[in-house]
């Protein structure tokens, strides 16, 4: 059950980019054609103006079709039609007329040609025909994407990362709100199972000192990770009196030598909250970036996860507690913003960098381009999800 919320989380992670996506595409004018709840085909859908709401058959996250993402190109045509083309021989001379119109830019020439292919395939057009004739003429239209002026093309790609953004820093906010924010030398929680649980470790009981030195709240993790394994003594006050727990060698839990507890925190006001809630979102996004940049270097190769080991993480954390769930959420909603402005194609980094570029030069690149820029990143985001799925089962298996 667990395993499957982690799933559903992740799945409105993603639905909540989509969504930015969409309603910023409507915001600036721009009229997307499609807008579903999960993936096609649909399981139900209707029509309200020129736009098609639907749910789909695969219930993980959403999907947004915005018309006319690139100049519609020669390759363009061969891709739509050739294969209907194939199955109607009547239709070569309008596709043939088509793809010549295309390849010196003749946008008129190229309607007619289309309009021709309509008429050619008479009442009961070939399967993909329809379709194929909508793609071209999304990218024809005044609508389509490629025409935008470049800061409304920004602004709708850039709103799926913002909107991830967004919703991490508002949940982060409302956790430290209502669960605590500063924290305290006072046990909230004991994990089960961990080194604190083995040792009788309590919720309620204050952390005096670690090894005999008197500890701080901000000491006290710093005390347990310094130990680098190697076996400690608390000493804990519990009602009204002191009690040694231990010695007991910390865990590598998460990364780091830990025992297994979390401390109570203080609560937090609303502008307070507000306040660590960006602290934390810029010491996360500098943490993520650091992790990138080893990676680079040829480091960090095990900091990466894919969406097994997110929704392994996520189940995990549930398991622990809804807060714990909804703090694991809210980082991994950033880290879905954070790698997704990375400039590479297909991610909205790379749209944004080449919507910059078009600006800058006054003209669409050509999409040939596009398709070799494409082509390297998704090698580049293939090999990373490859790197976290390899790290997430030998994570599994306990290796």
């Amino acid at each position: 059950m667990s395993v499957f919320i982690g799933i559903l989380g992740l799945a409105f992670l993603v639905l909540v980019h989509e969504l930015g996506h969409f309603l910023t595409a409507r915001a600036v004018g721009m009229r997307p054609r499609r807008f579903y709840i999960g993936f096609p085909p649909a399981l139900a859908k209707t029509e309200r103006n020129g736009i098609e709401y639907g749910i789909g058959v695969i219930p993980l996250g959403g999907y947004v079709k915005i018309p006319g993402m690139h100049r519609v190109s020669e390759a363009d045509a061969e891709l739509y039609f050739g294969r209907t083309v194939r199955q109607a021989p009547e239709l070569v001379g309008p596709t043939q007329r088509l793809k010549r119109a295309l390849a010196r830019e003749d946008e008129e020439s190229a309607r007619a040609a289309v309009r021709e292919l309509e008429q050619a395939a008479g009442p009961d057009p070939p399967e993909g025909l329809e379709r194929g004739i909508q793609e071209v003429m999304d990218g024809l239209s005044p609508e389509a994407y490629w025409r935008q002026r470049t800061w409304k093309r920004v602004a709708v790609i850039l709103a799926g990362p913002a909107t991830n953004l967004v919703f991490a820093v508002i949940l982060f906010a409302c956790l430290f709100l209502v669960g605590g924010g500063k924290a305290t030398t006072t046990v909230g929680q004991v994990l089960d199972g961990r080194p604190a649980a083995s040792v009788g470790m309590q919720p309620g009981d204050r952390v005096v000192s670690i090894n005999g030195v008197r500890v701080t709240p901000s000491e006290i993790s710093k005390r347990i990770s310094g130990s680098r394994g190697r076996p400690i003594t608390l000493l804990v006050r519990r009602d009204g009196r002191q009690v040694r727990l231990g010695p007991v060698r910390p865990q590598v839990i998460d990364g780091a030598y830990r025992l297994g507890f979390v401390l109570r925190g203080e609560h937090l006001g609303v502008g307070e909250s507000a306040w660590q809630s960006v602290k934390l979102t810029g010491i996360v996004t500098r943490e993520i970036g650091k992790s990138l940049f080893r990676l680079v270097h040829g480091e960090g190769r095990k900091d990466i996860s894919s969406p097994v080991g997110i929704v392994q993480g996520s189940s995990d954390a549930l398991h622990q507690g809804l807060q714990n769930y909804l703090w694991v959420l809210g980082l991994i909603s950033l880290s879905l913003a954070l790698m997704n402005m990375l400039p590479l194609l297909p991610l909205d980094g790379g749209h944004i960098a080449f919507s910059l570029v078009e600006g800058v030069r006054g003209r669409a690149v050509a999409r040939e381009v596009y398709e070799r820029v494409s082509v390297v990143g998704i090698v580049l985001v293939v090999l990373l999800f490859f790197i976290g799925i390899s790290n997430d089962v030998s994570r599994l298996d306990g290796g």
